[in-house]
């Protein structure tokens, strides 16, 4: 026998959800969460019908040192080219006609209900832009942390934009730094389909099902989100990791300051705020042409940095207010908060 409410709201379900007066209930979402990365990524149709193809260079011709009555050695460049696959997230919201009809407040609740389903999926997308990984789920699309996983450079070659903190438990964070950009790094949707999270109001024209087979008429919303991530140029991603949460307070805890110093200045370009590595077009002051960059930390790091930001002795972190909204920034660089960067990852 299936569990009553399992999956089906019930009517207890609609009484929790109901004031007083009759009406729907403004449900305090304590699942909700912050992640601005949403926010700030860039979306790019991808070149295929089920994902993105990039053709990066791997290697540059050599000239030749040539002497008298001697030729010189032909030579090329080398590319590779690397497919990026989107996933497929999607889930429905049904719930019974009757119960969702109970004292005309049909859209209203069903609204409630859908809610708390657009929560779930941009927490979901969130955590695999971070860790989703196609080795483990096929089903998924590669996210970042699998791409910076090792500080080995003979390991891989992004170890070169991997700085290890020091954490060795498993109680350990990263900061992100990300140039978003068309030619460094972006999110892909599906050749010639749509962008973004769809909505798909089904009504009740098609009856449901409960456990047993048996039909019955409901509402049927349908949620659907392709995206996947696409890594074109590595050296424009930074990751800070192993930084061991738990030594944050004491004597022994990473330096927060020195490791985005560090982290900067392994990007290729940056403007003239952030490093001292230009791009020869770009005029003085000006953002590099390769992108917008964000750092992206979780909730429990994005306190230590606005902690460190009114402290005196400080002057790369500052407090700044933008569009109403009071933000930290490194360097010119917003610094952003997303809950699902874990503070329970293992060392690298």
């Amino acid at each position: 026998m299936a569990l009553l409410g399992g999956t089906a709201l019930t009517y207890a379900d609609w009484a929790k959800r109901i004031d007083d007066d009759g009406k729907v209930a403004t449900i305090i979402n304590l699942l909700s969460q912050t992640n601005e990365i949403l926010d700030d990524m860039l979306v790019v149709e991808g070149n295929l019908p089920t994902g993105h193809k990039t053709t990066v260079r791997t290697g540059l011709p050599s000239a030749t040192w040539r002497l008298l009555n001697y030729g010189v050695v032909k030579t090329k460049s080398t590319t590779a080219q690397v497919t990026d696959n989107c996933g497929m997230l999607e889930c429905f919201s049904e719930i019974d006609k009757a119960l969702a009809d109970l004292n005309g407040n049909t859209a209203e609740f069903r609204l409630s209900e859908d809610m708390a389903f657009l929560e779930g999926m941009n927490q979901q997308m969130a955590g695999t832009l971070f860790y989703g990984n196609v080795q483990t789920n096929p089903e998924r699309f590669m996210g970042l942390s699998p791409r910076y996983n090792t500080s080995t450079t003979a390991s891989a070659q992004t170890a070169v934009n991997v700085i290890n903190a020091g954490g060795v438990a498993s109680t350990n964070t990263s900061i992100w730094i990300v140039t978003w950009g068309p030619n460094t790094c972006h999110g892909i949707f599906p050749k010639g389909q749509i962008s973004g999270l769809q909505h798909y109001d089904l009504g009740d024209l098609v009856p449901l099902t409960d456990a047993n087979g048996n039909l019955y008429r409901g509402y049927r919303t349908h949620f659907k989100w392709d995206m996947g991530l696409t890594v074109r140029d590595w050296r424009y991603i930074v990751r800070i990791a192993d930084i061991d949460v738990t030594l944050l307070s004491g004597g022994s805890a990473a330096n927060l300051i020195n490791a985005l110093i560090r982290g900067v200045h392994r990007l290729p370009t940056a403007p003239v705020r952030v490093s001292t590595e230009q791009k020869s077009d770009a005029p003085d002051g000006a953002m590099m042409q390769m992108g917008r960059l964000a750092i992206y930390c979780n909730r429990t790091i994005r306190t230590y940095l606005d902690i460190q930001a009114v402290n005196k002795t400080n002057v790369l972190l500052r407090l700044e207010e933008w569009e109403g909204k009071a933000i930290t920034t490194f360097r010119g660089i917003p610094v952003r908060t997303c809950d699902q960067i874990l503070s329970t990852e293992s060392s690298i």
